[in-house]
C-alpha cells in the first residue's frame, strides 16, 4: 500500500487512524461527521473497504463492521494490507430509522454524486472520491426492507470474475448473480475497476445474529484468501445462483409460508398459501422451478402483486 490521504490526513502502512469527516449540519447547525476508521498492518497488502449502513434502517451491516473493527482492535492480527472501515454511512437515515435521506433519496441510486448536489448525492460524492480510489476490494453489508428477511447471500455481477473468487473465498450459504445497477456504489467501484462485494442477511430495522455471525467470518475467510490474516472460520456450503426471481401474489389474503430460508424447492411444490379472512378461500402459491429460498416476505397480509418469496435458481 502507497501512503494516501482521506480528508488531508495521511495514512502510513502501519497505522491505526480514526477520521471524522465532515459533512454536512442538521437543522438544529449539529455538525455531522462521518467516522472511519483504518487499521494498517506493517506489511504492504490489498486495501480492504468494509461498509454498513448505507441504508440507514439496515442495522445488521452496521452491527458486523463494529464487531470486526471491535475484534481488530482487542487483538486479531492483520499480516498485511489495511482495512478501511466504515460502520454507518448513512447517519441520517439512521437517525430516522429510515432507509433514506431527510428528502427521500437512496444513497445507493446516488453515485457518483455532487459536491454541491442533494445530501446522498454529496455523501456519494466523498464515497466515490475519499474512499474508492485508494480500495482494491471491499464488502458491502445490506439486509432486506421491512418486513423482508434476506437468507446470508454475496450478490456479485458473474462478468467479474475477481469479485467471483472474493465471494467464494467469504463462503456464505449462497452466491447470487446480480447485474450491476446504474447509479450504485457497487457500480462506482467497478467504473473505478474495484470489487466491491454485496452482502445481504436479515431484515431492515431488526439484528440478526444468524447474518451478523456469517457476515463476520465471511469478512475473515476474504481476508485469509487475501493472506491478511492468519486463519479464517470454515466454509459454508456455498451454492451458486445464476439468477434469482421473487414469487408474487397472486390475490390478496393473509399469507402463509409453508418453507424457510435457506430450502431448497422443487417446481411445482406448493410453497405458500393465500386465504380470505374468513376460511372461505385457500389458494396454494406453487413454484414455478426449481430453486432455493433466499428471501421471505413477513407481513401476514398481503395484496395482489406483492413479492412472497425470492426464489433463486442454480
Amino acid at each position: 500500500m502507497k501512503e494516501f490521504q482521506i480528508n488531508g490526513v495521511k495514512i502510513r502502512q502501519g497505522q491505526a487512524v480514526n477520521i471524522e469527516l465532515p459533512i454536512a449540519k442538521l437543522p438544529t447547525h449539529t455538525l455531522i461527521d462521518l467516522p472511519i476508521f483504518i487499521r494498517s498492518a506493517k506489511e504492504e497488502g490489498p486495501v480492504v473497504l468494509v461498509s454498513g449502513g448505507v441504508h440507514g434502517d439496515e442495522i445488521n451491516g452496521i452491527v458486523t463492521a463494529k464487531r470486526i473493527l471491535e475484534e481488530i482492535d482487542n487483538g486479531l492480527e492483520l499480516l498485511k494490507g489495511t482495512l478501511i472501515i466504515i460502520p454507518l454511512v448513512n447517519i441520517y437515515g439512521f437517525l430516522s430509522n429510515s432507509r433514506t435521506f431527510p428528502d427521500g433519496r437512496d444513497l445507493n441510486r446516488s453515485f457518483p454524486g455532487s459536491k454541491k448536489g442533494s445530501l446522498a448525492g454529496r455523501i456519494a460524492y466523498i464515497l466515490n472520491e475519499q474512499i474508492i480510489p485508494h480500495i482494491d476490494y471491499g464488502i458491502d453489508f445490506h439486509t432486506g426492507g421491512r418486513m423482508l428477511t434476506n437468507h446470508p447471500q454475496i450478490r456479485v455481477d458473474f462478468q467479474d470474475k475477481k469479485a467471483i473468487e472474493l465471494a467464494m473465498a467469504f463462503g456464505t450459504h449462497f452466491v447470487v448473480n446480480s447485474k450491476l445497477i446504474e447509479k450504485s456504489f457497487r457500480k462506482a467501484a467497478f467504473k473505478a475497476k474495484k470489487h466491491l462485494l454485496v452482502f445481504e442477511g436479515g431484515e431492515s430495522m431488526r439484528i440478526d445474529e444468524l447474518s451478523t455471525d456469517e457476515g463476520v467470518a465471511g469478512i475473515k475467510r476474504m481476508l485469509f484468501h487475501l493472506d491478511m490474516l492468519e486463519s479464517g472460520p470454515e466454509k459454508k456450503e456455498t451454492v451458486i445462483l445464476q439468477s434469482s426471481d421473487w414469487i408474487r401474489a397472486r390475490s390478496s389474503g393473509i399469507f402463509n409460508s409453508s418453507v424457510r430460508l435457506g430450502d431448497e424447492v422443487k417446481k411445482g411444490q406448493v410453497v405458500a398459501r393465500i386465504s380470505d379472512p374468513y376460511g372461505h378461500i385457500k389458494i396454494p402459491i406453487k413454484a414455478p422451478s426449481n430453486g432455493y429460498v433466499i428471501g421471505i416476505n413477513n407481513l401476514p397480509v398481503i395484496n395482489v402483486g406483492e413479492a412472497l418469496i425470492h426464489l433463486g435458481k442454480a
